[in-house]
């Protein structure tokens, strides 16, 4: 598999896209105003402690306070010490009135981004990645990652980092991916720089005050080479000579290897329109997605989950009806993957296929799924056919979905989706008509509203205005209001 990145700079924005085989997977948008704070370490101060829900809300200098959960606070009275039992996070959390009172300024790292209307997730237990480690300071154990699926390769760099580290280490190692085929002085390296990092971070959280930055997480350029060159990335694409000359100096120091994929776009065109990456930018906020084999995917993202709904659309088959839905299904499998790829969409999702007799066609869909997710960073949990015919899923959710990200609620329905039809304005006008005159004496009533309803009440509603009117026995009159949406109207008294 072919996998491209292209970077694109902006004066406010920059945007990064991951592309398989030419076609765009994954988007990532960085703007100045809003950089996402997963992986920064903050100085809280702790605001609120609610022993009902085993939380505590923390000050960091956002407009709303952070979510700290007893779980993720480390169970030692200073923000440095941690007890082993606390770092491997074996058993259930204590009370969270012993580990942290109101008033109390602990060192804190974001995990999840502000999302609708909840602050950033926090933990104590703090992590900091270099090219091949997660340090882990207040951990002990090695892991390596799931990702790294040879038993001898995991069992070597374990090994390898063992020794390195010797029997007096201080701290916990997580093995990245990226060190697969990795060797002693690569690793080496890596120590050094985070034990000098986790040294500036505890000298520069001592010396902070509460609600301030401590540490930031890299660039979206720097991060992007960090999180993918080592999944055999072919070429990277920048449109900015001063980005490329950055990202060149970041992989010299951390991944010599992959420079030589670091390519400057100069081209006349902007580089991801040249790639079809704003078309599918475009495509990922419409609720509709054409499959190429005629059929569609509808797709509603709300507050508590996401659906998505498969229909055969304009594809007929070949051979029967079971066929072609087999068919549409699978398909449907795998632009689901990458839509939730693209657009970022996590917490719960509920996929509607289309109805199959045959059980050995559910478990292909289900299987082709799987398959199609693997492919995917954030985590996934796939829950087999409900009794309804449903797929219920989980992705990870650590920062805003492409749409919230991109776009707000529509002023006019308020996010809704749908406005009231003029027909259902001119009789709520004509109800409030009557409330009006029957409470105020006045000698006429002006009615201000939208041009398609006063439309409608000087052609269709033209009988039943004229009775109204001599009905509350007052002249009514009617004027249009450019500003005004069609469900918005005002009754004036005159």
């Amino acid at each position: 598999m072919s996998i491209e990145i292209l970077v694109n700079v902006g004066p406010r924005e920059s945007r990064a896209a991951v592309l398989e085989n030419g076609v765009v997977q994954e988007v990532h948008i960085e703007r100045a105003s809003r950089r996402g704070l997963v992986s920064n370490l903050y100085k809280g101060r702790v605001s609120r402690v609610l022993p009902g829900m085993q939380a505590a809300f923390v000050e960091i200098g956002l407009e709303r306070t952070a979510f700290l959960h007893a779980a993720d606070i480390a169970a030692g009275a200073t923000p440095d010490t941690v007890s082993e039992a606390a770092a491997a996070g074996g058993g259930p959390p204590e009370d969270i009135r012993r580990l942290v009172n109101a008033g109390d300024e602990i060192l804190v790292q974001v995990i999840k981004d502000p999302i609708g209307t909840k602050g950033a997730r926090l933990t104590t237990f703090i992590a900091l990645p270099s090219r091949y480690l997660v340090y882990l300071p207040r951990g002990q154990a090695i892991g390596v990652s799931a990702r790294i699926e040879d038993e001898a390769e995991r069992t070597r760099l374990k090994s390898l980092l063992g020794e390195l580290l010797g029997a007096g280490r201080d701290g916990g190692y997580i093995i990245r991916t990226a060190a697969q085929g990795a060797g002693a002085d690569g690793l080496r390296e890596d120590i050094g720089y985070l034990g000098k990092l986790w040294e500036h971070v505890r000298a520069a959280g001592a010396a902070a005050a509460p609600g301030t930055v401590v540490h930031e997480d890299l660039p979206l350029s720097l991060r992007v080479l960090r999180d993918e060159l080592a999944r055999g990335v072919s070429r990277v694409l920048v449109d900015s000579e001063a980005e490329l000359a950055r990202m060149r100096d970041f992989t010299a120091t951390f991944m010599p290897g992959g420079a030589p994929s670091l390519e400057l776009y100069a081209g006349p065109r902007p580089l991801f329109d040249t790639n079809g990456v704003e078309e599918e930018l475009s495509r990922a906020l419409e609720r509709k997605v054409p499959l190429k084999s005629g059929g569609y995917l509808m797709i509603d993202q709300t507050e508590s989950m996401t659906t998505i709904d498969v229909n055969t659309g304009a594809y007929v088959g070949h051979r029967d009806l079971e066929e072609t839905i087999f068919r549409t299904n699978l398909e449907a499998a795998v632009g689901i993957a990458r839509q939730l790829r693209l657009r970022n969409l996590g917490g719960i999702i509920i996929i509607d296929f289309i109805d199959m007799r045959e059980e050995p066609h559910r478990r292909a869909v289900l299987a082709a799924l799987e398959r199609a997710l693997a492919g995917d960073r954030a985590q996934t949990h796939i829950v087999s056919l409900s009794p309804l015919g449903l797929v219920e899923m989980t992705r990870k959710r650590t920062r805003e979905s492409l749409e919230h990200l991109l776009c707000a609620p529509c002023p006019s329905c308020e996010g809704r989706g749908f406005i009231r039809t003029p027909e259902t304005v001119c009789n709520e006008i004509f109800r409030e008509i009557v409330r009006q005159s029957r409470q105020f004496a006045t000698r006429e009533l002006l009615i201000l509203a939208h041009q398609d309803v006063v439309e409608r009440l000087l052609d269709e509603e033209a009988p039943a205005l004229a009775e109204l009117e001599a009905q509350v026995g007052r002249p009514i009159r009617l004027q249009v209001e450019a500003l005004y949406g069609v469900d918005q109207y005002d009754v004036v008294l005159v």
